[in-house]
């Protein structure tokens, strides 16, 4: 079977490393090896997408092979995924052939598919994404999931490296208030990441929007492995005191999957507290600002920091690019 990305849970922390360190290879152009020559790979988006698209499509061009976008119920038919089902509704074609056909002509397949936010017992089994790998016969990279976005996460811990010094640092994840209910993919990987190599995590979120019980049972058992600690708090201030990175991302409460008004009235008090602002920052011991991009300035983060010199989510951005290229390379090797 095909060795695929869908979470780094699935790479020893050695293996991420390793990736790490290709990436960055990649970075300075000190690798200049096209693994995907003669190769293409297909890029299926259900939903929308800026730096993974784009990123993606280069670094495949860099790598030497040819991206294959595919939108469906856009430019390709619409998907059902579920086993067993009778297909008289809307769904034209299912994710058994749609893949393995895929896999007749592309050398591996990336796929993002968001949570729909209606049903957390189904969506936190990330069902779209497991039919994917489940039928490939080629390498499934995740694109980024209902529970996951693994390259993101990667190029995120790419990015602390350059920005803070090897070895472990002291960071924190911060929930943020926003408008709507968002996924819990990106904060997912963050911190599972950040716990495989070994950084000392605070999580900090209000009540009532704890992670997944069994990812926090991960990040437990990862960050005993080294040597670490995991430590969750629903007081914003106290959590950037001392941290030297800081990450902030708003998601969804698992107890409101399929009411998102009731979210909404759950998160309305914490609209003016749970901001990255001047003050916060002034807290850390010096502390750089991540967020994964887009970000709404000044609900999220205050202008005045994602414009300063602690700001590095372009860098962030940039580095989506040398991690994915790090990644195909890697899998291409099978």
């Amino acid at each position: 079977m095909p060795r695929d990305f869908l979470t780094t849970g699935d790479w020893t922390r050695d293996e991420l490393e390793r990736l790490l360190e290709a990436a960055a290879r990649f970075k300075r152009g000190d690798d200049t090896s096209r693994p995907l020559a003669g190769k293409s790979v297909a890029l299926v988006f259900f939903n929308p997408s800026l730096r993974t698209r784009a990123s993606m499509q280069v670094g495949i061009y860099e790598l030497g092979g040819n991206p294959v976008v595919l939108e469906p119920g856009g430019t390709s038919w619409t998907l059902e995924h579920r086993d067993g089902v009778v297909m008289d509704g809307d769904k034209t074609e299912h994710v058994a052939e749609f893949v393995r056909v895929l896999g007749r002509y592309c050398a591996a397949i990336g796929v993002r598919t968001f949570a729909a936010l209606k049903d957390w017992k189904d969506e936190r089994r990330d069902p779209v994404l497991a039919a994917f790998a489940r039928h490939s016969e080629v390498p499934v990279i995740n694109l980024e999931s209902a529970m996951h976005h693994p390259c993101q996460a990667l190029a995120d811990m790419l990015t602390i490296r350059e920005k803070s010094g090897a070895g472990p640092k002291r960071v924190t994840l911060t929930w943020a208030w926003h408008p709507k209910p968002l996924p819990m993919a990106v904060p997912n990987s963050f911190a599972l990441a950040a716990a495989q190599l070994g950084h000392e995590l605070t999580i900090a979120h209000p009540p009532g929007y704890e992670l997944d019980d069994e990812l926090i049972g991960q990040l437990n058992e990862q960050a005993f492995d080294a040597g670490t600690t995991v430590n969750v708090t629903d007081d914003v201030e106290a959590a950037f005191d001392g941290a030297e990175v800081v990450y902030a991302k708003s998601w969804g409460s698992k107890m409101f999957y399929g009411s998102p008004e009731d979210d909404l009235e759950a998160r309305a008090q914490y609209r003016d507290k749970w901001i990255v602002d001047e003050a916060k920052m002034r807290r850390t011991r010096g502390g750089i600002f991540m967020h994964c991009l887009p970000v709404r300035r000044n609900v999220i983060v205050t202008d005045g920091v994602i414009d300063s010199d602690a700001s590095v989510v372009i860098d962030e951005a940039e580095n989506r690019l040398h991690a994915q290229k790090a990644v195909m390379a890697e899998l291409m090797k099978g």
